[in-house]
């Protein structure tokens, strides 16, 4: 008995079928997917030459007018971030500490996540101390130790409160803040400044002295003082009878 004949596909002629009925559906996937590319590539590329840009008018400021121009022109890039700092450091050094915390204050506010927060924050509680405002400056500290531990600066902050309060005559609190210091930061270069505070610091409330105990001479000893003559019952000159 003679069988039908089977047929065999053909795959060149079936990709061409398929290539057929969906040819515009994959070029215009295809021509989404060059667009794509070439817009992430431009955008690296404009972002590299503004990042480039920023960078080399980063290094030519020296002053003020130049880092505000920095901050203006390129107000969302690394070199922005790093101008606020520098001319913070700038205005310290002119003792302009009011002005230098404005502009930390608004790296923060713009730059909340960056590397280099908690350092913002310890150099406002600088500025603070450097104004008289220690209860301001010492609140700022705490703040950094507290939100911050594990942070680099934390266990600075930590030292500058127990100095702060050392100043203030608060020497119990002063004592255990060093001891965290020394407890959490052990390992940390502030552990050794912390290790030398608590030495300077006494206790306020000595422990009370010890009740006075006499202490009996050795046996043989010769006494310090002459023990009280004591006349026997009816010796005494007064009560003898005249003869």
């Amino acid at each position: 008995m003679q069988t039908a004949p089977t047929s065999t596909p053909d795959p060149l002629l079936e990709t061409q079928l398929f290539f057929d009925r969906y040819k515009m559906p994959l070029l215009m996937g295809a021509l989404a997917l060059i667009l794509i590319v070439g817009a992430v590539s431009a955008y690296r590329y404009f972002a590299a030459r503004k990042t480039a840009a920023a960078t080399e008018l980063l290094a030519k400021a020296k002053g003020p007018d130049e880092y505000n121009k920095v901050m203006a022109e390129y107000p969302s890039s690394g070199a922005a971030a790093s101008a606020h700092l520098l001319l913070a450091a700038q205005q310290r050094e002119k003792q302009q500490f009011a002005e230098a915390n404005a502009t930390l204050q608004r790296f923060l506010d713009k730059f909340s996540d960056h590397q280099l927060v908690t350092t913002a924050q310890m150099a406002i509680a600088g500025n603070l101390q450097s104004l008289g405002k220690p209860d301001e400056a010492l609140e700022k500290y705490r703040r950094v130790a507290a939100d911050h531990p594990k942070s680099f600066n934390a266990p600075l902050a930590l030292l500058a409160q127990a100095q702060l309060l050392k100043q203030k005559g608060q020497t119990e609190e002063a004592r255990r803040v060093c001891e965290t210091v020394l407890t959490q930061y052990r390992e940390s270069y502030a552990a050794q400044e912390a290790a030398g505070l608590l030495r300077t610091l006494k206790p306020t409330t000595p422990p009370a002295a010890a009740a006075a105990v006499p202490v009996a001479p050795p046996a043989g000893a010769p006494s310090s003082a002459p023990a009280p003559s004591v006349s026997p019952v009816g010796t005494s000159p007064a009560a003898a009878p005249t003869p």
